[in-house]
C-alpha cells in the first residue's frame, strides 16, 4: 500500500486539513465495531460527517472537548520525555501518513521500525491495565491500522499517569503486526469508504 508521510505538527491547521475527508486511525475501531454486521449507528454517523466534508471540502467540528481530553494533551509530551529516558530511545513527529482516503497519525516514530501511541489516563483505568497486562482493547484497531498503513515492525502502546507511585507511572506495552486483523481492517475499510462514497452522492 502506497503511504505518504507528512511531517506536520499534530493538531495544527495544516494537519486538519489534511485529514480532510479521510478515514483517520483514531475511528478505525468505530468502523471495525460489530465486524462481519451492518454498521452500528457511531460508523453511519461518521460516514455522514466524511460525506459532507468531501462534498463541501470544509473541515466539519464536531466541537468535542472534555477535561480528560485536555489533560491528554497537555500531558502527552511529559509521557513522551519519560518513554525516551525509560528507554534510551529518540521519538520523532509521529506527523501524519496518507494511503489514499485513509490518515494515521501516531503519537511518534522511533527510528524507521516503530511506533508510540500514548494515553495519558486517570489513575483508576492505569491500574486497571497494571493488572491485567497487555493493551486496552478499545485502541487495538487503532494500533493495528497504524502499523499497517506505516509498514512498521511495532507499536508501544503507552499509559501514562503522574498520579502513580514514580516507578509506576510509565506502563509500555509493545504490539506487533497482526496480519489477520490487517485483511479484516482492508476488508471492512474499504466497504465503508464505499458507504461515505454513497452517501456523498445525496448531497
Amino acid at each position: 500500500m502506497l503511504t505518504s508521510f507528512v511531517d506536520v505538527q499534530q493538531n495544527s491547521p495544516e494537519w486538519f486539513d489534511l485529514r480532510l475527508g479521510k478515514i483517520t486511525g483514531s475511528k478505525f475501531g468505530t468502523v471495525m465495531a460489530n465486524y462481519g454486521k451492518a454498521f452500528g449507528n457511531p460508523a453511519l454517523e461518521y460516514a455522514d460527517m466524511l460525506a459532507l466534508e468531501r462534498a463541501k471540502g470544509e473541515r466539519i467540528d464536531e466541537g468535542f472537548s472534555n477535561q480528560w481530553m485536555d489533560r491528554g494533551h497537555e500531558l502527552e509530551p511529559v509521557a513522551r520525555r519519560e518513554y525516551e529516558l525509560f528507554t534510551f530511545d529518540d521519538v520523532t513527529n509521529g506527523g501524519i501518513f496518507i494511503s489514499g482516503d485513509y490518515a494515521v497519525s501516531p503519537d511518534g516514530c522511533v527510528g524507521d521500525d516503530g511506533l508510540i501511541e500514548i494515553k495519558c489516563v486517570k489513575y483508576t483505568t492505569h491500574m486497571d491495565r497494571l493488572r491485567k497486562g497487555g493493551i486496552d482493547l478499545k485502541y487495538k484497531w487503532q494500533i493495528q491500522g497504524a502499523l499497517w498503513l506505516t509498514d512498521t515492525s511495532w507499536c508501544d502502546f503507552i499509559s501514562y499517569c503522574p498520579e502513580m507511585t514514580e516507578a509506576k507511572q510509565l506502563y509500555i506495552c509493545r504490539v506487533y503486526p497482526d496480519p489477520e486483523m490487517f485483511e479484516q481492517l482492508e476488508e471492512r475499510l474499504h466497504e465503508f469508504n464505499l458507504l461515505v462514497t454513497k452517501t456523498q452522492k445525496l448531497l
